[in-house]
């Protein structure tokens, strides 16, 4: 669907996934402040994944799967240096603990893994709004 996109839809299409990764960022920190830090942490996980996204789209870049949003991620903004291994790092992080939190039994977040989080998620999010504004 999205590579038969014109210019103006894809663009209006990326400013949408932005907006998207803003409102579940809220939505992280509503989970967080009522104890629900598996959900608060699945939140941080798709406020970056609506981010990244976005940003593939921005370059024109289809991804079908999470695994794959998370290949074309680290193939055309980490190894080429667009942005730093730290934000791979982070977002290798929220996949995995979003993927286990969500399907296997008995893993619980907590507070202090959001926290950690919340800010990688926050800067990770600015850093690809950088991206597509250039």
């Amino acid at each position: 669907m999205n590579a038969t996109l014109d210019k103006e839809s894809r663009n209006a299409l990326v400013q949408y996934r932005l907006q998207r990764a803003d409102e579940t960022m809220e939505e992280a920190m509503l989970m967080c402040n009522a104890a629900h830090y598996n959900a608060a942490m699945n939140r941080l996980y798709y406020a970056c994944y609506y981010a990244i996204v976005a940003a593939l789209l921005y370059k024109n870049v289809i991804a079908t799967t999470h695994a794959g949003v998370k290949t074309m991620f680290s193939l055309h903004f980490i190894s080429t240096g667009v942005l730093s291994k730290e934000h791979g790092k982070s977002f290798s992080r929220l996949f995995e603990i979003r993927h286990t939190s969500d399907y296997d039994d008995f893993v619980y977040c907590d507070k202090e893994l959001f926290d950690e989080f919340y800010g990688k998620a926050r800067l990770l999010i600015e850093s690809l709004k950088g991206c597509i504004s250039e």
